[in-house]
């Protein structure tokens, strides 16, 4: 059977979904690609965390981490401002905020508050709010876990995190000129503030499903992709929300794991199926742009 995209521009037309560009790849070859208008590069939101979680993987494999690491370990003076909690959050562990389970019933350092904070360190910030609860044990969706796993990387290896990959991931995957922004100090967002075009996110995909691999070399540690993107804790959402989460990474249905951003950037790993989708979107229904992956493109692979 011959690929056609054409079946799925169709269903995000009749929907309205609001699609950009998509790239489908299946056993290293490009099988679609459909562009609204251009690949430009876009920011990636959400997406982004997962490139931060590369980066957490190349630090404990040169020992420069462990997943067992507290933010006291690296920021010991602010998580004195916390006292008499029963749960400070300079005890969080690196494992703690990878897999989002810090214990905050609001996360700190949402979209919006970022953009109306007048505390400029970020790290003194986060540390400076109690935990509401045992940390590991319950999801909480939270930018600012991956905020602090940035400060702590940087912390660790003693460079951003977006300078860090530049060598290491970037230009190994032929990705120059990274933009990725930064918090007023200049710590890599990590939760966010990444740019990329749709090709270049099934790059990334790419890699993900060779299992840190490309181009014969092993850029992330294959031990580390596998931890990742497996299930580590349950998720309370529906569908494609509720199939539980990694390491900065979502579980899907359809035995495939994404990464993901607010608006709908997508990067689908299927391993069963040697295939990466990698969409690019302007659009709040994210599921229903999912739930056209799956009827229309998942079918043909």
């Amino acid at each position: 059977m011959t690929f056609q995209i054409g079946g799925f521009v169709d269903y995000l037309s009749r929907r309205k979904l609001n699609v950009l560009s998509v790239r489908v790849l299946q056993k290293e070859q490009l099988l679609g690609q459909w562009d609204r208008d251009s690949d430009a590069r876009r920011l990636q939101h959400s997406v982004s965390k997962s490139f931060t979680s590369m980066a957490v993987g190349l630090a404990v494999a040169e020992g420069k981490l462990t997943l067992d690491a507290r933010l006291n370990d690296f920021f010991p003076d602010y998580g004195k401002s916390v006292k008499d909690s029963p749960y400070p959050p300079g005890e969080l562990t690196l494992r703690n905020l990878l897999r989002m389970t810090s214990g905050h019933d609001a996360p700190p350092l949402s979209v919006e508050e970022r953009e109306t904070l007048q505390e400029k360190d970020w790290i003194k910030y986060y540390m400076s709010l109690p935990l509401d609860r045992l940390p590991g044990e319950t999801f909480t969706y939270s930018s600012g876990d991956t905020f602090m796993v940035s400060a702590m990387v940087q912390a660790a290896v003693g460079e951003t995190v977006r300078d860090y990959l530049v060598p290491r991931l970037f230009e190994p995957l032929g990705i120059g000129d990274v933009r990725w922004d930064t918090s007023p100090l200049g710590i890599t967002l990590g939760c966010t503030g990444l740019w990329l075009s749709c090709e270049e996110l099934s790059r990334f995909g790419q890699m993900l499903l060779q299992k840190g691999q490309w181009q014969g070399t092993q850029l992330i540690p294959e031990e580390w992709i596998g931890e990742v993107t497996r299930k580590q804790i349950d998720t309370p959402g529906t569908a494609d929300w509720g199939a539980g989460y990694g390491g900065q990474f979502w579980m899907c249905t359809h035995e495939a794991y994404r990464a993901d951003g607010m608006h709908g950037q997508f990067c689908v790993v299927i391993p069963d199926k040697e295939a990466v989708i990698a969409i690019n979107s302007d659009e709040d229904d994210m599921q229903g742009i999912l739930d056209a992956v799956w009827a229309d493109i998942f079918p043909q692979l």
